[in-house]
């Protein structure tokens, strides 16, 4: 006997929105299977509103609107039954965050939950991470945003502790993070990962997977250290311009991806990580698992 299920999870980012449609199969005797039905990206970055004015402007609520509407339409064509919509970063923040989740509700019928960066990291984690984590070896788990990043630590299969940042992509293009912050994290990772030898980092983001996928390597492959930095180096050589028509990048990805890598780069160096893995794991699957298995 087989069932199938369709649920839908919308990630609302500093960068952009996501709608993920997943099929849920479940088989009596098997594993549970999330096999992605659809991903739909819009380029709306929140964050250059919120951490820069402190509020959404009209202009975005209005496209957030659409944008929404949209996905409750095609949620309806899918024929999802259950859906759930999480806020990060740049609605915390904007002052008229609650303000535009009201707006979105009334006018698009969709509820959107704001949630901090320990809820952040606590869905990302409930995705398939625990399957990359073999229980000998010591992980740190980077998750880089465009208002955030969430770290996490991980030995003998669990969660050793986990801390979020407000260093992220739309962040550090708009130079609104400070020595200190880059310091606290500094002095985090290398508090954490003091005693433990060997660490492997795993990177999860629409960036490394950019990168990750520039790389044409095997899915189950890691980066290394001199990988990512000669691509940094290649990448801030280029211009903007350059980077969308010679590397594909979409227009919203072609700036942030540098910061991105900076922030990850710093994460190996502090960790003395040589190698980061880049499983294909998100908030947007991380969403979808918690409700399924009632954590959410």
């Amino acid at each position: 006997m087989i069932s199938i299920k369709k649920y839908a999870a919308i990630d609302i980012g500093s960068n952009a929105m996501r709608l993920l449609i997943t099929n849920i199969v479940e088989q009596q005797g098997r594993e549970t299977q999330f096999n992605k039905s659809a991903l739909i990206r819009v380029p709306i970055r929140l964050g250059q509103d919120a951490f820069t004015v402190g509020e959404i402007s009209d202009e975005n609520i209005e496209r957030m609107v659409d944008a929404m509407e949209s996905f409750r339409l095609l949620m309806k064509v899918y024929k999802v039954e259950k859906y759930k919509a999480c806020a990060t970063s740049a609605m915390r923040e904007a002052y008229n965050g609650n303000e535009v989740v009201e707006i979105i509700k009334q006018r698009s019928k969709i509820d959107i939950d704001i949630i901090d960066g320990k809820t952040e990291a606590a869905i990302i984690a409930s995705s398939d991470l625990k399957s990359f984590l073999q229980s000998d070896k010591n992980y740190l788990y980077v998750d880089v945003g465009g208002g955030s990043t969430e770290f996490s630590f991980f030995s003998n299969g669990k969660m050793v502790t986990s801390k979020s940042f407000k260093n992220g992509t739309v962040r550090l293009l708009n130079n609104m993070v400070n020595d200190i912050v880059w310091q606290e994290i500094e002095k985090w990772i290398k508090t954490n990962c003091a005693e433990y030898e060997d660490i492997i980092l795993i990177g999860s983001g629409g960036n490394i997977n950019k990168l990750f996928k520039l790389s044409e390597k095997q899915q189950d492959k890691p980066l290394s250290f001199l990988y990512l930095n000669s691509q940094y180096q290649y990448l801030s050589s280029l211009s903007y311009e350059q980077r969308i028509a010679e590397l594909g990048l979409n227009t919203d990805r072609a700036d942030v991806i540098i910061p991105a890598t900076r922030i990850y780069l710093n994460a190996m160096k502090w960790s003395g990580a040589r190698q980061i893995y880049v499983p294909k794991i998100g908030l947007s699957d991380g969403i979808v698992k918690a409700m399924y298995y009632g954590r959410i």
